[in-house]
C-alpha cells in the first residue's frame, strides 16, 4: 500500500475517461438512434425523469438497471444492445441490432422503441436517425448506385474514412418516417470496435449539428429586434450635439434601450455559447474521421462548409452585433450622464452664487440691525445712567442736560464695544 492518501475524487476522475466506451459492431447490422431534449431550460431539467424513462425501457425488456445517478449505460436489451447517455441538454438512445432489412432504412427498425414509451418521453425529439452498416463490396460502382437510390444526390455527402477502412454517406435530410439516414460500408478487415467508433462519430455529428442549429432561430429573432432598436440608438446619440435637447429625457430613453439589450444578452448568452461549443465538436468529430474523397462526392467537411458554417457565422455575427450595440449604448449612456453632471454642476454653481448674494445681503442687513440695536440700547442705557448721575449734578455745578450730553457718548461707545465683543465670540 502507498503511504500517501488518495484524493477522494481520484478514482472517479480516472474512471470517467473510460466511462463511455465505443460499441463493438459486427457487420452487417443496423442502429436506431434517438436524441431527446426539453424545449426550454434543458440544462436545468429534472434528470430523475430521464433516469426513470430509461428504467421504463429497460423493464420492458427485463434488462439490468444502471447505478443510481449514472449518466451512461451500455448493455443488452433482448436481442439488441442499448447505449444511453445523458448530456448537459439532452439524452441519447442508440439501439444496435444484428443484420439489415431487405428494405433500406426500413422505418420498422425504429419500432424497437415502444410507441407508448415514446409518448411519455420527458422532452421532445431533437433528432433521430437510422444507420445501416454493411460490408464494403467491390467494385465501388455498386455503392454509388445504391447511394443514388437511397439519398438525394444534390445533398449527398460521401467519403472514405480512417485510412479507407470504411465509406460513410448521408444527405442530412429527414425522410418520410421522420429520421435521418446514414449508410456505412465497412471493409471486411476493419475491426468491430473501429466500426463502433465510426457509428458513434456519425451520431455525434448529427446530434451536435442539430443542437448547434438551435442558435440560428434565436439569432434571426434578435436580428429583427436589433434592426428596430438600432435607429433609435443612432438617433439618441446623434441628438447629443443638438442645441436645446434635454439630457434627462434622452437618458431615460437610453436606459430603456440598454435594459432591453442587456435582457436580450442574458436570454441568448447560454444558447450562443452552447452553439459555439457544439459547432466545435461537430468539426472535431469530422476531423478525427480523416476523410478522403470517394467517387468525386463532396465530403462531410465540405457539406458542413457549404450548408452548416454559414448558419454558424450568422449566429456569431448576431452575437457580435448584440455585444457592439450594448457597448454603444453604454458609451452613449456615459456621455449623457456626463452632460447631466455638467448641467447639474452649472446649476449648483448658479445656486451657490445666489446663496453668496443672499448671504451678503443678510450681512448688510445684520450690520444695519446691529447699528439700530446700538442706538436703541444706548437710548435706554443713557436714560438709566442719567437717573443715576442726576444727584451729582448740583454739587458739580452742572445742569441735567449737560450731564446727559456728557454721558451719551460714553454709553454709546460702551454699548457698541459690548455688541462687537458678543458677535466676535459667536464667530
Amino acid at each position: 500500500m502507498s503511504p500517501i492518501e488518495d484524493h477522494p475524487l481520484r478514482y472517479q476522475l480516472a474512471n470517467e475517461l473510460h466511462a463511455r466506451p465505443f460499441p463493438a459492431l459486427e457487420t452487417p447490422c443496423h442502429a436506431a438512434y434517438l436524441a431527446i431534449k426539453q424545449p426550454h431550460d434543458a440544462a436545468n431539467r429534472d434528470r430523475a425523469a430521464d433516469h426513470a424513462h430509461l428504467l421504463d425501457l429497460l423493464d420492458r425488456f427485463g434488462a439490468q438497471h444502471p447505478q443510481p445517478g449514472a449518466t451512461h449505460y451500455f448493455g443488452p436489451i433482448g436481442r439488441h444492445k442499448l447505449k444511453w447517455e445523458s448530456h448537459t441538454e439532452f439524452v441519447t438512445y442508440t439501439i444496435f441490432s444484428n443484420g439489415v432489412a431487405d428494405r433500406p432504412f426500413d422505418p420498422n427498425a425504429f419500432d424497437v422503441f415502444p410507441e407508448d414509451w415514446l409518448e411519455k418521453a420527458p422532452g421532445k425529439r431533437i433528432t433521430s436517425a437510422l444507420v445501416r452498416m454493411e460490408q464494403l463490396r467491390e467494385p465501388g460502382e455498386d455503392i454509388v448506385r445504391r447511394l443514388n437510390d437511397w439519398f438525394v444526390p444534390e445533398s449527398l455527402a460521401c467519403s472514405s474514412v480512417l485510412d479507407d477502412s470504411a465509406v460513410m454517406a448521408s444527405d442530412f435530410r429527414i425522410d418520410s418516417a421522420g429520421h435521418m439516414r446514414f449508410a456505412l460500408f465497412v471493409r471486411p478487415e476493419t475491426g468491430a470496435r473501429r466500426t463502433g467508433r465510426i457509428v458513434q462519430r456519425l451520431t455525434e455529428i448529427e446530434t451536435y449539428k442539430a443542437m448547434s442549429m438551435l442558435g440560428l432561430p434565436r439569432a434571426h429573432a434578435l436580428s429583427a429586434r436589433m434592426g428596430e432598436i438600432d435607429p433609435k440608438l443612432v438617433s439618441l446619440v446623434g441628438g447629443l450635439t443638438e442645441v436645446g435637447h434635454t439630457p434627462e429625457h434622452a437618458l431615460q430613453d437610453l436606459l430603456a434601450i440598454s435594459a432591453e439589450l442587456e435582457n436580450m444578452t442574458a436570454q441568448s448568452s447560454f444558447r450562443f455559447g452552447a452553439t459555439g461549443a457544439y459547432e466545435a465538436i461537430v468539426h472535431q468529430r469530422i476531423e478525427v474521421l480523416r476523410e478522403n474523397r470517394f467517387e468525386g462526392r463532396q465530403t462531410f467537411r465540405e457539406f458542413m462548409m457549404r450548408r452548416f458554417d454559414p448558419a454558424m457565422r450568422t449566429v456569431k455575427s448576431t452575437e457580435r452585433r448584440l455585444e457592439n450595440m450594448t457597448e454603444r449604448a453604454i458609451r452613449a449612456g456615459e456621455l449623457l450622464r456626463t452632460q447631466v453632471d455638467v448641467d447639474r454642476s452649472a446649476q449648483n454653481q448658479r445656486l451657490l452664487e445666489s446663496m453668496d448674494k443672499r448671504a451678503d445681503m443678510q450681512l448688510r442687513l445684520q450690520e444695519t440691525v446691529e447699528g439700530l440695536s446700538v442706538v436703541a440700547i444706548s437710548y435706554y442705557a443713557v436714560s438709566l445712567a442719567s437717573y443715576v448721575a442726576y444727584p451729582f449734578a448740583e454739587p458739580l455745578g452742572l445742569s441735567k442736560g449737560l450731564l446727559t450730553a456728557m454721558l451719551t457718548p460714553l454709553v454709546v461707545l460702551g454699548v457698541w464695544l459690548m455688541i462687537r465683543r458678543i458677535r466676535r465670540g459667536m464667530e
